[in-house]
Protein backbone atom coordinates (compact mmCIF):
# COMPACT_ATOMS: atom_id res chain seq x y z
CA UNK A 1 0.00 0.00 0.00
CA UNK A 2 2.84 1.82 0.63
CA UNK A 3 4.46 1.62 -2.39
CA UNK A 4 1.30 2.46 -3.59
CA UNK A 5 0.46 5.91 -2.54
CA UNK A 6 4.75 6.70 -3.51
CA UNK A 7 4.05 5.61 -7.05
CA UNK A 8 0.89 7.99 -6.85
CA UNK A 9 2.33 10.94 -5.19
CA UNK A 10 5.35 11.03 -7.71
CA UNK A 11 3.24 10.90 -10.64
CA UNK A 12 0.91 13.95 -9.52
CA UNK A 13 4.67 15.47 -8.92
CA UNK A 14 5.96 14.46 -12.60
CA UNK A 15 5.91 17.14 -15.56
CA UNK A 16 3.24 14.27 -16.70
CA UNK A 17 0.74 14.83 -14.66
CA UNK A 18 1.34 18.61 -13.97
CA UNK A 19 1.10 19.76 -17.46
CA UNK A 20 -1.44 17.39 -18.44
CA UNK A 21 -3.81 18.54 -15.90
CA UNK A 22 -2.58 22.04 -17.43
CA UNK A 23 -4.00 21.00 -20.59
CA UNK A 24 -6.99 19.18 -19.91
CA UNK A 25 -8.21 22.40 -18.18
CA UNK A 26 -7.33 24.97 -20.89
CA UNK A 27 -8.91 22.83 -23.17
CA UNK A 28 -12.06 22.69 -21.05
CA UNK A 29 -11.56 26.39 -21.11
CA UNK A 30 -11.40 27.03 -24.61
CA UNK A 31 -14.58 24.81 -25.34
CA UNK A 32 -16.73 26.85 -23.17
CA UNK A 33 -15.15 30.23 -24.30
CA UNK A 34 -15.70 29.24 -27.79
CA UNK A 35 -19.59 28.14 -26.85
CA UNK A 36 -20.15 31.77 -24.91
CA UNK A 37 -19.02 33.41 -27.95
CA UNK A 38 -21.35 31.66 -29.79
CA UNK A 39 -24.21 32.56 -27.47
CA UNK A 40 -22.38 35.85 -27.54
CA UNK A 41 -23.06 36.58 -31.11
CA UNK A 42 -26.45 34.62 -30.79
CA UNK A 43 -27.64 37.22 -28.54
CA UNK A 44 -26.17 39.97 -30.26
CA UNK A 45 -28.36 38.99 -33.75
CA UNK A 46 -31.43 38.18 -31.25
CA UNK A 47 -31.05 39.64 -27.28
CA UNK A 48 -34.33 37.33 -26.94
CA UNK A 49 -32.65 34.15 -27.72
CA UNK A 50 -33.43 31.13 -26.24
CA UNK A 51 -29.99 29.53 -25.37
CA UNK A 52 -29.58 25.95 -24.27
CA UNK A 53 -28.11 26.41 -21.08
CA UNK A 54 -31.09 28.53 -20.34
CA UNK A 55 -33.00 25.95 -17.97
CA UNK A 56 -34.00 28.15 -15.34
CA UNK A 57 -34.31 31.71 -13.54
CA UNK A 58 -30.75 31.06 -11.99
CA UNK A 59 -29.18 28.92 -14.38
CA UNK A 60 -29.75 30.70 -17.66
CA UNK A 61 -26.47 31.76 -19.87
CA UNK A 62 -29.05 34.67 -21.59
CA UNK A 63 -29.32 36.38 -18.19
CA UNK A 64 -26.01 35.97 -17.79
CA UNK A 65 -24.89 37.00 -21.63
CA UNK A 66 -27.03 40.09 -21.98
CA UNK A 67 -25.41 41.91 -18.74
CA UNK A 68 -23.34 44.82 -18.95
CA UNK A 69 -20.33 42.40 -17.22
CA UNK A 70 -20.48 39.95 -19.73
CA UNK A 71 -18.72 42.86 -22.28
CA UNK A 72 -16.64 45.16 -20.14
CA UNK A 73 -14.30 45.86 -22.61
CA UNK A 74 -16.61 46.28 -25.36
CA UNK A 75 -16.97 42.60 -26.91
CA UNK A 76 -17.91 39.21 -25.18
CA UNK A 77 -15.38 38.60 -22.47
CA UNK A 78 -15.41 34.63 -23.58
CA UNK A 79 -13.23 36.11 -26.93
CA UNK A 80 -10.48 36.47 -24.19
CA UNK A 81 -10.61 32.73 -23.59
CA UNK A 82 -10.29 32.23 -27.32
CA UNK A 83 -7.21 34.27 -26.77
CA UNK A 84 -5.22 33.10 -23.97
CA UNK A 85 -6.43 29.57 -23.78
CA UNK A 86 -4.82 28.04 -26.81
CA UNK A 87 -1.34 29.89 -25.87
CA UNK A 88 -1.80 27.99 -21.91
CA UNK A 89 -2.61 24.94 -24.66
CA UNK A 90 1.03 25.65 -26.70
CA UNK A 91 3.30 25.54 -23.52
CA UNK A 92 1.49 23.04 -21.78
CA UNK A 93 1.95 20.57 -25.20
CA UNK A 94 5.40 21.99 -25.89
CA UNK A 95 6.52 21.21 -22.13
CA UNK A 96 5.22 17.69 -22.37
CA UNK A 97 7.57 17.46 -25.06
CA UNK A 98 10.15 18.16 -23.12
CA UNK A 99 11.15 22.09 -23.69
CA UNK A 100 11.58 24.45 -20.68
CA UNK A 101 10.72 27.84 -20.89
CA UNK A 102 13.19 29.87 -19.41
CA UNK A 103 12.53 32.57 -16.66
CA UNK A 104 11.37 35.36 -17.47
CA UNK A 105 8.74 33.65 -19.60
CA UNK A 106 7.33 31.78 -16.56
CA UNK A 107 7.16 34.79 -14.59
CA UNK A 108 5.31 36.43 -17.17
CA UNK A 109 2.80 33.65 -17.58
CA UNK A 110 2.36 33.47 -13.69
CA UNK A 111 1.52 37.09 -14.25
CA UNK A 112 -0.66 37.35 -16.71
CA UNK A 113 -2.69 34.13 -15.82
CA UNK A 114 -2.72 35.51 -12.31
CA UNK A 115 -5.17 38.57 -13.47
CA UNK A 116 -7.02 36.06 -15.47
CA UNK A 117 -7.95 33.83 -12.39
CA UNK A 118 -8.66 37.29 -10.49
CA UNK A 119 -11.03 38.77 -13.70
CA UNK A 120 -12.75 35.23 -13.72
CA UNK A 121 -13.49 35.14 -9.72
CA UNK A 122 -14.92 39.07 -10.73
CA UNK A 123 -17.25 37.71 -13.03
CA UNK A 124 -18.21 34.93 -10.72
CA UNK A 125 -19.10 37.55 -7.83
CA UNK A 126 -21.07 39.82 -10.42
CA UNK A 127 -22.34 36.80 -12.03
CA UNK A 128 -23.97 35.04 -8.60
CA UNK A 129 -24.37 38.08 -6.14
CA UNK A 130 -25.29 40.69 -8.80
CA UNK A 131 -26.87 39.27 -11.81
CA UNK A 132 -28.24 36.88 -9.59
CA UNK A 133 -28.36 34.56 -12.23
CA UNK A 134 -25.21 30.91 -13.12
CA UNK A 135 -23.65 30.34 -16.38
CA UNK A 136 -22.93 26.44 -16.79
CA UNK A 137 -20.25 27.49 -19.22
CA UNK A 138 -19.14 30.17 -16.70
CA UNK A 139 -18.41 28.21 -13.99
CA UNK A 140 -16.62 25.72 -15.85
CA UNK A 141 -14.61 28.59 -16.98
CA UNK A 142 -13.94 29.51 -13.63
CA UNK A 143 -12.77 26.14 -12.61
CA UNK A 144 -10.50 25.23 -15.07
CA UNK A 145 -8.96 28.60 -14.93
CA UNK A 146 -8.27 28.18 -11.58
CA UNK A 147 -7.11 24.28 -11.69
CA UNK A 148 -4.67 26.34 -15.07
CA UNK A 149 -3.55 28.56 -12.33
CA UNK A 150 -2.68 25.77 -9.65
CA UNK A 151 -0.63 24.07 -12.13
CA UNK A 152 1.05 26.84 -13.38
CA UNK A 153 1.75 27.94 -9.51
CA UNK A 154 3.06 24.76 -8.48
CA UNK A 155 5.24 24.47 -11.42
CA UNK A 156 7.17 27.98 -10.66
CA UNK A 157 7.55 27.85 -6.97
CA UNK A 158 8.79 23.86 -7.65
CA UNK A 159 11.45 25.48 -10.14
CA UNK A 160 12.05 28.36 -8.03
CA UNK A 161 10.75 30.57 -10.61
CA UNK A 162 8.78 33.16 -8.52
CA UNK A 163 10.81 36.12 -7.06
CA UNK A 164 9.82 35.12 -3.81
CA UNK A 165 11.35 36.18 -0.29
CA UNK A 166 14.49 34.48 0.54
CA UNK A 167 12.68 32.09 4.02
CA UNK A 168 9.11 31.95 1.35
CA UNK A 169 11.15 29.84 -1.26
CA UNK A 170 11.85 26.65 0.83
CA UNK A 171 8.50 26.96 2.55
CA UNK A 172 6.71 27.23 -0.34
CA UNK A 173 8.56 24.48 -1.94
CA UNK A 174 8.20 22.24 1.51
CA UNK A 175 4.24 22.62 1.19
CA UNK A 176 4.35 21.82 -2.38
CA UNK A 177 6.31 18.35 -2.03
CA UNK A 178 4.30 17.56 1.00
CA UNK A 179 1.10 17.98 -1.50
CA UNK A 180 -0.82 20.91 0.77
CA UNK A 181 -1.26 22.72 -2.83
CA UNK A 182 -3.58 20.01 -3.67
CA UNK A 183 -5.14 20.18 -0.22
CA UNK A 184 -5.62 23.86 -1.03
CA UNK A 185 -7.05 23.58 -4.32
CA UNK A 186 -9.62 20.94 -3.26
CA UNK A 187 -10.37 23.38 -0.33
CA UNK A 188 -10.71 25.87 -3.04
CA UNK A 189 -13.03 24.60 -5.26
CA UNK A 190 -14.92 22.89 -2.47
CA UNK A 191 -16.14 26.49 -1.16
CA UNK A 192 -16.60 27.41 -4.45
CA UNK A 193 -19.65 24.92 -4.62
CA UNK A 194 -20.42 25.83 -1.34
CA UNK A 195 -21.03 29.59 -2.25
CA UNK A 196 -22.99 28.90 -5.43
CA UNK A 197 -25.08 26.11 -3.19
CA UNK A 198 -25.82 28.58 -0.10
CA UNK A 199 -26.69 31.61 -2.24
CA UNK A 200 -28.85 29.83 -4.71
CA UNK A 201 -29.78 26.69 -3.22
CA UNK A 202 -33.32 25.22 -4.36
CA UNK A 203 -33.55 27.80 -6.82
CA UNK A 204 -30.86 26.05 -8.54
CA UNK A 205 -33.21 22.97 -9.88
CA UNK A 206 -36.63 24.42 -9.21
Amino acid sequence: MTGVLERARRLRHSNGWIYGTMLVSALLSLLASFVLSVDAVRLAADPAADLTCNINAVVSCGTVGRSWQAQLFGFPNAFFGLIAEPVVITVAVAALGGVRFPRWFMIAAQSVYTLGVVFAYWLFYQSSYVIGALCPWCLLVTVSTTLVFATLTHVNIRDGHLPLPRRAGPALRAAIDADLDAVAVAIWLLILALLVVVEHGSALVA
